[in-house]
């Protein structure tokens, strides 16, 4: 019969419960299964962002042999910004384990395992929302918490507008992809040379339901395909005006990661522009070490009534160039 000495064994010590903990499948939602943001680890718990004022110049030809104009050095600022804190608790009481019995050729300690990592799973998929949160939140340029309240206002930290354009849907003059060439060079002039590998607007489903019932966005698929765009449901993504659009109507509670009647154009491919850093847990083992994306530890409770399971991350999503993220508006 399985006991509390069970945790005794190292297959429950803070490495191997964090090891496990990572193995767990992620539930990135659609920002993270696009790959958007790039991931790594961090040994402090603030991240440094290195915010340049480095443009692209003309270089003025010379005479063959003649002195080489001298480039300026770039203007840099270090912004830190910092990271957050996000534990989750769960009690495993000693009753819930008391009745468990090896099956086969498990043995009680793997069957205790297995019940930890069912219960760490649940919470973890607490934590992969909340990052998905912050990253929607910093495409629209200002880091929320679970209330609403602003975290992170990337807008103001880096000294920069957000970047807009407005679609007047309600028309049905409008050219909508004049629109939405309008919107891409205007993300394009805030990027300068940096490579772009493509385009992706992720809509409100208000936006996306006008969007797509604009006659000039409806005419562009009259005919394509024998109509298959307009037949079927494009909410997966559709490319337009070399674009690819997609409704985000994606909630946890009454909080919406993209609100319902907006739109953000999202340059993708560019080099360090949306980040995800991790911190290291306050454990004491994990003081100077590069941060892991979770982290889990157990700890008794008082007269070995059960043990305390705690899952948390240390995470901060970033966009470093918050303007060259278009806001686009429907009017």
């Amino acid at each position: 019969m399985a006991t509390l000495d069970v945790f005794n064994s190292d297959a429950f010590s803070v490495r191997s419960l964090t090891a496990s903990v990572n193995e767990t499948p992620a539930v990135p939602g659609r920002i993270g299964a696009l790959g958007l943001f790039e991931s790594d680890g961090i040994t402090t718990t603030t991240a440094q962002v290195e915010k340049r004022k480095d443009g692209l110049g003309l270089v003025p030809a010379g005479q063959r042999g003649s002195a080489a104009t001298h480039g300026s050095a770039p203007k840099r600022q270090m912004i830190p910004v910092n990271t957050t804190h996000l534990p989750q608790r769960d009690t495993i009481m000693a009753d819930e384990i008391a009745n468990m019995r090896a099956f086969g050729e498990e043995s009680e300690e793997e069957m205790v395992e297995r019940y930890v990592r069912s219960r760490q799973a649940s919470l973890r998929r607490n934590l992969d929302a909340t990052i998905e949160y912050q990253r929607a939140s910093a495409i629209q340029g200002k880091i929320l918490d679970s209330d609403g309240a602003v975290l992170v206002d990337l807008l103001s930290d880096f000294d920069v507008e957000q970047t807009t354009q407005d679609i007047k849907l309600s028309d049905s003059t409008t050219k909508v992809r004049t629109k939405v060439l309008e919107a891409k060079r205007k993300a394009e002039k805030v990027l300068g040379g940096s490579p772009i590998s493509g385009w992706r607007v992720l809509c409100g489903y208000e936006f996306f339901d006008a969007f797509i019932s604009h006659s000039d966005v409806e005419s562009a698929y009259e005919r394509w395909n024998q109509g298959e765009m307009l037949r079927n449901d494009p909410r997966n993504a559709f490319p337009f005006g070399g674009v690819q659009w997609e409704e985000y109507n994606h909630t946890v509670g009454e909080r919406s990661y993209v609100p319902k009647g907006e739109a953000y154009l999202v340059p993708e491919g560019v080099p360090g522009m949306f980040i995800t850093r991790f911190a290291p847990a306050d454990y004491v083992d994990s003081v100077g070490t590069v941060g892991l994306p979770m982290y889990s530890s157990i700890e008794r409770l008082p007269h070995g009534k059960g043990v305390d399971l705690e899952v948390q991350s240390n995470p901060i999503s970033l966009c470093t160039r918050p303007d060259a993220v278009v806001k686009i508006t429907k009017s």
